[in-house]
Formats: structure tokens, sequence, C-alpha cells
């Protein structure tokens, strides 16, 4: 029997990614069904997968198999599109950046999934509980109509990454108070308020030559304060250039013209250009190699695990490497917050200054 793509029925709420038109043939009654998927390769599509593997029992009592094809993310648009355009129709399921969603709909390579999210009603539920802005990035094309197309596989948040061992050495925290006048952010809770201009000075404070001492230590490298995204290749640069627009109350795109929404006179406003000179602005404190737009946020996060940063901003799904004492030399020396945000004014916290807000991927 030919068999339609039903995601709802296959793979539940573990997995993640538009659906492309089209069959695939089965045997009648089938025994084996085996699926097949193109992934970007990070953490969140091998966890997905041992996931599947481990713990999905599909209702219909057949043995379903996930065959995941794992790509490279800066190679990851650029195969699944020719795999799409060729008419190949390798995949059954594809982990769909949200950015790509229109493209690939209006290609005619997405099937609608309405009707299968309808004749779900777990399902249903649990797309309704999903967060407007994830669920509307995510799973709709156009933008915010009822036209659902896929759903959300993880919804990635940007963090700061910190070294407790040298934020809060005592003989760091004493020079850096002296030299700013403020407190050097240790906690997580100071993280959380942390703002951009504090963000600046701690990778000013923290720019050292090899033989410098640090935390009461000598270098035997160069070591950096700050770090994040800064790279050519697919969104390593857009995605922190964005963060710095919106908070700078810029924008990429007219919204309120949607369908018909410009990104000429946003992209290009003065609060716009404001946030891409402040994202600019940093990269003076950051390693070397975010100069030569490679540093994206694979790079970021190896010299933040390699300990030559003391903070890094990155996206969370990277964290598990961070934590590995495998994969990690500051595995067990680690801090979370909130990404930085905007200076403001504030009558019961002098110090604190946040008004952020950071992209999903």
């Amino acid at each position: 029997m030919t068999v339609q793509y039903r995601l709802t029925a296959l793979a539940g709420a573990a997995f993640a990614a538009a659906l492309m038109t089209g069959t695939f043939i089965a045997p009648a009654f089938a025994e084996d069904v085996t699926l097949t998927m193109a992934v970007p390769d990070w953490p969140p599509t091998r966890i997905m997968k041992k996931f599947f593997d481990e713990q999905y029992k599909p209702a219909s009592g057949n043995k379903v198999s996930l065959d995941v094809d794992f790509i490279p993310w800066p190679d990851f648009y650029t195969r699944v599109n020719a795999s799409l355009t060729s008419g190949e129709k390798k995949y059954n399921f594809i982990v769909s950046d949200s950015q790509w969603l229109g493209a690939f709909v209006e290609g005619g390579y997405y099937r609608k999934i309405n009707d299968l999210v309808d004749a779900d009603p777990e399902f249903k539920k649990t797309m309704e509980q999903i967060h407007p802005a994830v669920y509307n990035a995510y799973s709709t094309y156009p933008y915010k109509s009822a036209n659902l197309y896929g759903f959300p596989q993880f919804p990635d948040v940007l963090v700061t990454y910190g070294r407790k061992d040298v934020l809060c050495n005592d003989e760091e925290q004493k020079n850096y108070q002296a030299k700013y006048n403020e407190k050097l952010p240790c906690t997580g809770e100071e993280l959380d308020n942390m703002d951009w201009n504090t963000f600046e000075h701690i990778g000013e404070f923290f720019q050292r030559k090899k033989g410098d001492k640090l935390a009461g230590e000598t270098l035997d490298d160069d070591f950096y304060g700050i770090a994040y995204q800064a790279g050519k290749g697919y969104d390593f640069s857009t995605s922190q250039v964005n963060t710095m627009v919106w908070q700078h109350g810029g924008d990429i795109w007219d919204e309120t013209k949607v369908p018909n929404g410009h990104a000429e006179g946003q992209v290009n406003s003065e609060k716009s250009i404001e946030g891409f000179d402040h994202f600019l602005k940093l990269i003076k404190y950051m390693p070397p190699v975010a100069k030569t737009g490679t540093m994206d946020i694979f790079k970021s996060d190896e010299l933040f695990r390699q300990g030559k940063v003391a903070m890094n901003i990155d996206w969370i799904c990277l964290g598990e490497a961070s934590l590995d004492p495998k994969t990690s030399k500051v595995a067990d020396k680690l801090v979370f917050g909130l990404i930085p945000g905007m200076p403001v004014q504030t009558v019961s916290s002098p110090a604190g200054h946040r008004s952020a807000a950071s992209p999903s991927c």
C-alpha cells in the first residue's frame, strides 16, 4: 500500500521538521518501517536519535527504525536544498531551520500537516501548549497564519557561559572593582543581571598575554575575556547581530506589513546600525580568530572549552560538551546566565541593568 507521511503517528512530538510532499512505498501490513531523516550534526539531533532508538514505541505495533543522515551545519542547507530540488525524495523528514520554511514551502517540498495534527488529539494538545513565538516561527507559513508545515524540534536560546574559577577569584574581583567601580559578575544571578557595558569591561579586563597571571596562575597561552559567534558561514554572525539590533530598538523587517513586510528602511535604520556597530565594537576584545570571519558557534565553544576565554555567549544546545570532562577543560568550573542586555536605569537596582531578548535557532 502507499503510506502517507504521518509524522504524528510515527514520531509524535519527539521529532521536528517540516514534512515533504509525496509518499513512500511500504508493503501491506508491514512489520518493519524505516524513516529517513536529514538533520544537522550537533548535540540536539544526536540526543533525539538516541531517545528515538531507546524509547519510541509506535502505537501501531510495527517496528519503526529511524535512519538519520547527520550533516555538518555549514553544509546542511546546501545539501538539503540540492536533495529537494533534484526531486530524489531521499528524506521523509527534515529538521529545517526556521528561516528556510517559506522557501521550501513555496517550492512545493513541504506538506501541510493540519489534517495530521487534527487527527491526533494528544499531539494537537501538545502543539497548542507551545509558546506562540516558537509556534509561529517554527511551524507556520505564512508567518502567524493557520497553516502548519512542521513543529519545533529544539527552541534553542543564547546564554552566557562563564568560568567561575576566574570570575570568582578574590584577586581578580578586587582588581576589577578597583578599575571599573563595579562588581565582577560571578554567580548565575549576577550573570543574569549583566549588561553589555559590563560584558565589554570583562573583555577588556581579561585580555592577558602568555606569561601573565590569571587567578594566581601563570598563563602558558594568551587569554581573552569574551567571545561570541562572528563567523561568515551560515547564520553564525547574523544571530548575534540580530540580538544587538533588537536590543537597540532596531529591526530586520517591518512585521506590521505582513505579508508584504520589507527590510528596506528597517535593517538599515539608525537604531539597527547602532546595534550592528555595537556587535563590531566588542570583537576587539575577543580571540583574534573573531576578526577572520571564522569564529562560528563551534569555534567559540571550542575556545571556551579549551580554557582560553572567561565568558562565551553561545547556544545552550552546545552546553553538553562544556559540561563533559572528556571534552572540556573547564567542565567543573562553569556558571551560566542569560545573555547581557542594554543598560537601563532602575530605582531598586542601580547596578542592574538588563532588558534583553535572545533569538531562537
